[in-house]
Order: C-alpha cells, then sequence, then structure tokens
C-alpha cells in the first residue's frame, strides 16, 4: 500500500476495495517499523486517525460523498495546529503547548476526509535549512541517513520521501518546502502568498510565510491544492479567489511555451547540479519548449534582503512568547520582567535567539532605515525584476539548492547555511508560486531538484511544467532503498 499515491488510495477506496481503518492501521504499522531510522515524526495521531477512519467507512457504507482526499493519510508540520493537539514548533518553549483551534487549512482538509496521522518534526519556530534546530530529534534524509533532509519542513519531506504518507504539510518562509524536497526527492509547492490561508500557522515572518504541500508526484500536489486554495476570512492576507481547477489545467500541452533561465545567475552550483539542470532544460526542448536567458542577477542581494525582512518580523512575532499566557515559564524567575526574561533564555534555542537579536537590531533606533527600510525598497526591486522576466516567459527555471544534501552537522558556518537558500528565497520575496520537482541525482545518488516559478496567482501554470516533466521523466517514481519494502 505504500507505493500507492493519494489519488490512487482514495480510488481504491471509493471503490470500497479498501477500508479507511485498513489504510490508517497500514500507515501506522509502516511508520512504526521505519520512523525510528529517520525521526520525522514528532507525535503520532494513532487513535485520533483510527477514529476518523471508523467515521469515514461508516460514511461511506451509508452512500454518504466522499471528500477529495477521502481515506488519505496527510501528516502535518508542528507548527500548523491541530484543535487538541500538541503544536511544538520542535521547540522547548512549547512542549506542553497543545492547539485550542484547528488551522484552516487542517479544517479543509478534514472537510474533504482526509486521515490527520501526525505531527513532523521541523527546525525550531521554522528557522533553519537542516532540521538540525529541532528541540526534540534530528531527522534523517532517507535516501542517506548520514545526510540532512533538508529544511526547516525536513520532518514532513522526509515522512514522505520514506512513503510513511503519500501527503505532508510544510511552511516555506524562504524555501522551506522546496529545499527539503529537493533533499529528499519528492515534490515540494510554495503556492502564491494569500493562496493558502495562514491561519492557524505560528508565524515566523508574516509577510514571506506560506502553508504548501509535499507528494510523490503532481496529480497528488493538485489534488491537495484544489482543497487547499480557498479564501479565508480569518486571515487578512487570503485571496478572495475562486478554487481552481488544478487537476485539468496542468494537463495542457507546453509546446511553444517560453522558459526563462538566469544563467549568469546559475555560475556557483556543486555536485553535478549544473549539469543535471541542463539536462532537465534539454527535455523540455524536446517537449517543445523554447529557452531564453533572463536578467535577474538582482537575485544575489536575496539572502541579505531576506535576513533582515525576515528576522525583523521574527523578532516581532516571537515577542508574543513571554511565559505569561501559554508556553514555558521560568522557575528562576521572582518578578515579571525575569519570568520574560528568563523563560525566553530557557525555551527558545540558539538559532532562534540568533534571528530575534538580529531583527531586533535592525528595527532599532538609528539603524531602521539603513537596513530594514532599504531591505524593503530592494525587494520591491526584486518584484520589479521579475514581473520584466515574465514579460519574456511563461514560467522561470532555476535549481532548487546550488548542491544536493550534506552529511548532518557538516556545515557549521552560519553563513554557508543561510546560503542554501540562495535559489528560493527570492519566491518569497515576490510572493510568486514556486514547485522543486525532482531532476535526477548527483554522482553519489543523491536527488537533486528543478525549481519552476511563476508570476502570481498562476499556480496552475506551476505545476502544468512540473506536470510535463514528470511525464517526460521518472524522477518522481524512485525510492529510496532503504525504504522500498
Amino acid at each position: 500500500m505504500y507505493q500507492l499515491s493519494a489519488h490512487a488510495l482514495r480510488e481504491l477506496f471509493c471503490k470500497s476495495e479498501v477500508s479507511a481503518e485498513a489504510i490508517v492501521q497500514s500507515t501506522l504499522s509502516r511508520i512504526a517499523h521505519h520512523d525510528s531510522k529517520v525521526g520525522s515524526f514528532l507525535s503520532v495521531l494513532s487513535e485520533r486517525a483510527l477514529e476518523k477512519a471508523r467515521l469515514l467507512d461508516k460514511k461511506r457504507k451509508e452512500g454518504k460523498p466522499l471528500g477529495k482526499l477521502a481515506g488519505v493519510p496527510i501528516a502535518i508540520k508542528d507548527n500548523i495546529h491541530i484543535e487538541g493537539e500538541m503544536t511544538t514548533c520542535a521547540s522547548r518553549f512549547l512542549e506542553n503547548y497543545r492547539a485550542v483551534f484547528n488551522a484552516t487549512a487542517v479544517k479543509l482538509l478534514e472537510d474533504e476526509d482526509a486521515l490527520l496521522i501526525g505531527k513532523t518534526n521541523l527546525d525550531e519556530f521554522a528557522m533553519g535549512s537542516s532540521t538540525e534546530n529541532s528541540a526534540y530529534q534530528l531527522t534523517k534524509n532517507p535516501w542517506d541517513l548520514t545526510c540532512s533532509p533538508g529544511g526547516s519542513s525536513g520532518g514532513s519531506a522526509a515522512a514522505v520521501a520514506a512513503r510513511l504518507c503519500p501527503i505532508a504539510l510544510g511552511s516555506d518562509t524562504g524555501g522551506s518546502i522546496r529545499q527539503p524536497a529537493a533533499f529528499c526527492g519528492i515534490n515540494g509547492f510554495k503556492p502564491t502568498y494569500g493562496r493558502v490561508s495562514r491561519y492557524g500557522l505560528v508565524a515566523f515572518g508574516s509577510s514571506l510565510d506560506q502553508i504548501g504541500p509535499f507528494t510523490t508526484n503532481t496529480t497528488d500536489m493538485a489534488l491537495v491544492m484544489e482543497v487547499l486554495g480557498r479564501h479565508c476570512q480569518h486571515d487578512s492576507t487570503s485571496l478572495d479567489l475562486k478554487p481552481e481547477d488544478y487537476l485539468k489545467k496542468m494537463q495542457g500541452d507546453i509546446k511553444g511555451s517560453t522558459i526563462g533561465v538566469p544563467w549568469q545567475f546559475l555560475e556557483q552550483l556543486h555536485d553535478g547540479a549544473k549539469e543535471k539542470f541542463k539536462e532537465a532544460m534539454e527535455v523540455y526542448k524536446s517537449l517543445g519548449a523554447k529557452i531564453v536567458d533572463i536578467d535577474l542577477d538582482i537575485l544575489k542581494y536575496s539572502i541579505a534582503v531576506y535576513y533582515i525582512l525576515s528576522t525583523a518580523e521574527a523578532s516581532t512575532n516571537l515577542a508574543r512568547f513571554d511565559g505569561v499566557r501559554y508556553g514555558k515559564r521560568s522557575h528562576k524567575a521572582a518578578t515579571l520582567e525575569e519570568v520574560y526574561d528568563f523563560s525566553k533564555q530557557e525555551g527558545f534555542g540558539p538559532e532562534v535567539k540568533k534571528r530575534i537579536l538580529l531583527g531586533t537590531y535592525v528595527l532599532s533606533s538609528g539603524y531602521q532605515d539603513a537596513f530594514y527600510k532599504k531591505a524593503q525598497k530592494v525587494r520591491t526591486l526584486i518584484i520589479q525584476k521579475f514581473k520584466a522576466a515574465f514579460e519574456k516567459c511563461q514560467v522561470i527555471a532555476m535549481p532548487t539548492s546550488p548542491m544536493t544534501t550534506f552529511p548532518i552537522g557538516g556545515i557549521q558556518d552560519p553563513l554557508q547555511m543561510y546560503l542554501q537558500d540562495i535559489f528560493t528565497i527570492a519566491a518569497n520575496l515576490a510572493g510568486i508560486p514556486a514547485i522543486s520537482t525532482p531532476c535526477g541525482f548527483s554522482h553519489n545518488q543523491l536527488p537533486l531538484g528543478l525549481q519552476l516559478l511563476a508570476p502570481q496567482m498562476q499556480d496552475a501554470k506551476v505545476l502544468q511544467f512540473a506536470h510535463a516533466f514528470e511525464k517526460a521523466t521518472d524522477f518522481s517514481q524512485k525510492i529510496p532503498t532503504l525504504f522500498n519494502g
């Protein structure tokens, strides 16, 4: 059963060839057998999933209409709320916090009869590119257990790559869905900013965050996006758009289309990434697409802009974690001021503290104009450059990451770790949709990802080009050897 896609599982369930309870039992059994090796789950919702499955079996037996995700097990990144379940954000600060409401994304999934199977590991408060910053455990890459699955949504990516579930949700602030998807050899999608509601997502960088799915194939991606891509009145940034028919739209022919590539920006690539990227462009040529050179040299400033804006927003968002209303409260504190100080000192990990300090600094008196406001201006220039580029092409293609995955603990220099997101950050700064889809393997047989970007609100276009590439190759069908059985 683990080899089946989400749409195949749903079809079997709807035809009464398998029960929802059997699907859940099989999934729980596989998690119990394999997750000790990969460490993707922080909590497994066994009783909840079985209870929902039995209700779903009853619903089918009574002949009631079944949802788009009926019988499909889905994992949720542990910074997205499920009512009544723990939301730790992989931080000691929230080790006892139980969510009091459902995120809109979670509600939409359950409304379509999805089966929530567990909460996955992440870098603390989604701050990191390797899932090494979790306060609880290391998550390992299913392709090589000595390597990182990427981050911050490493737990969700590893769970899907190891076929512990067919779909998982992550969040993407600067590449936190796409980079782990590339490292783990699966598909990861960051929708247009506002296309998926952020209500119930613990905020990191509010102008950058976006919830999105991990899947093994683009058909499952389109299926889950039809569920998630709906307007939400609880989220002021939610786009008031009609739901899209992604499954139908992604079937379109790409012959005669134009793909833009910023070749000048792609000089620093490693581990065969450039070679595999060029091979991917040859695939698109064989499908009738034209490849043109575009100017996105301004993206060399994207790392600096991102780490000013995102940390400024993080320092503001994380100010609410004060040890008073919820979360960790220090036992050493004797005054209210000490409650604030000691609780944060004991609750937050090193990477989170580093980003809060940086964000507070760039917003401080005397530095806000020099850093924060200047970064906002460069962000506007990046948006304008993308608009100019899209006048020459329908989509833009880039590698997802400058290299394949790296050994756990292999990158100690913070700057080198931040540079992991050099190709992904720009999509968040511009608020445009982007997907990472598997495009081959390095010389040591580790996955590499191809990234495709489109203008705002053209999410279906991104899926269309990814789907065309998927049909022309077999990379999405590969399963890590250790987990293929």
